[in-house]
């Protein structure tokens, strides 16, 4: 079997209203296999590797972030341009077969989509997921609540053989 291939990785600065994170966000370019159905191949290999609690919708179009668990975003459908770090970070370009992991503190959200854009997410262990929008008022607990967090113990998309523990250490 080939080895797990290398993400492209991004690093992205505490913002003041955004934590982000100095555990780089994970982009996967084209990983999902020709499939039938791509969003139960994302849901199913997701929950194999214990990233669970999985939804399917669309990606919020304001920018927030999660302090309570991190988080993977895997593009079954379509395509977008996300925006992660807050208001002035870098805008990202994903399609169908890319799959995003997010560290708890990154900013995100879904500037522009195709119209038939779908995405699969879930969370290590299942954790829930709190709603923080770089609002006065929300740090330092989140920031508290994000360096409690565990390193995941398995990549979401390959298992204890991935890349992820490894960069994420």
């Amino acid at each position: 079997m080939a080895p797990p291939p290398t993400p492209a990785q991004f690093v992205l600065p505490d913002t003041g209203a955004f934590p982000n994170s100095r555990l780089p966000v994970l982009l996967y370019r084209g990983v999902v296999p020709p499939t039938p159905n791509p969003a139960d191949w994302l849901e199913q290999t997701f929950i194999v590797n214990n990233w669970t609690n999985n939804w399917r919708n669309g990606i919020l179009t304001y920018p927030h972030y999660h302090s309570t668990t991190h988080e993977v975003l895997g593009i079954y459908a379509g395509s977008a341009t996300l925006q992660l770090g807050g208001e002035s970070g870098p805008l990202i370009d994903v399609q169908a077969g890319d799959v995003l992991v997010l560290p708890a503190g990154v900013g995100h959200c879904n500037r522009r989509q195709s119209g038939d854009f779908g995405v699969v997410g879930g969370y290590p262990d299942g954790r829930d997921w709190d709603l923080l929008r770089g609002r006065a008022g929300e740090r330092p607990a989140a920031d508290q609540a994000i360096a409690r967090l565990p390193i995941p113990d398995s990549d979401p998309l390959f298992g204890l053989q991935g890349p992820l523990m490894p960069i994420w250490k």
